[in-house]
């Protein structure tokens, strides 16, 4: 019995444009690189379909909303660090008393 074999984006897309360029049918691509036509022609429709999200500005968009995210939380984070040493050090000359 086989096991499935899997591969690697940048494989994916490599064949996938091999195919779009159209120098070589799709079973002679399958040939070279020994893959099932119809896998070929799976790789090739995804990637025509989402080849307009590549330069769209959503995703930088949603990357910068990250970014802003994670830096305010990370001040919130030295904000609350900062406010539990002062309690801490409070807690301390409250017992000394």
């Amino acid at each position: 019995m086989k096991t499935k074999r899997s591969f690697d984006d940048s494989f994916k897309a490599r064949v996938a444009l091999e195919a779009i360029k159209g120098a070589k049918t799709i079973s002679e691509l399958s040939g070279i690189y020994e893959v099932h036509p119809n896998v070929i022609r799976k790789w090739k429709k995804h990637l025509l379909e989402t080849a307009s999200s590549l330069f769209s500005k959503k995703t930088d968009r949603r990357l910068e909303d990250q970014e802003n995210l994670t830096e305010e939380l990370y001040k919130k984070i030295g904000k609350q660090d900062i406010e539990l040493e002062f309690l801490k050090k409070k807690y301390i000359q409250f017992q000394n008393m």
